[in-house]
């Protein structure tokens, strides 16, 4: 039962949580674990040697973690080394292009810039 002062709360569907499972995702390079809502998660998966053309995400903050194998990831004139285990957040405004030095798997979350 509901403790004293506990009333039952109606719950919008959309404020319900959401689960997926990023390994059953089978879109190459990109899968999206949830079709809509914010913020954005795209799972990418990238074959040895593949590069995603440079580009940018103007409204948003992007937060870069790689799942598995090496990215290089190049800003502008500046390159980040990341392996397995490694996160990075910038800001979407940066051209980025991610490169897989090997096999690798990275999940990308978008979100909307506060500014």
């Amino acid at each position: 039962m509901f403790g004293r002062g506990h009333f039952p709360v109606a719950v919008e569907p959309s404020a319900m949580p959401a689960q997926a499972s990023l390994d059953e995702l089978d879109g190459t390079p990109h899968a999206r674990p949830f079709e809509a809502g914010e913020p954005m998660v795209i799972q990418l998966a990238l074959d040895a040697g593949e590069r995603v053309d440079p580009h940018t995400h103007p409204d948003r903050q992007i937060l870069f973690t790689v799942r598995s194998g090496a990215i290089e990831l190049d800003f502008d004139d500046d390159t980040y080394d990341l392996s397995a285990g490694d996160i990075i957040r910038f800001d979407g405004r940066r051209e980025v292009s991610p490169y897989a030095v090997e096999d690798s798997e990275a999940l990308i979350v978008l979100a909307e810039r506060a500014d």
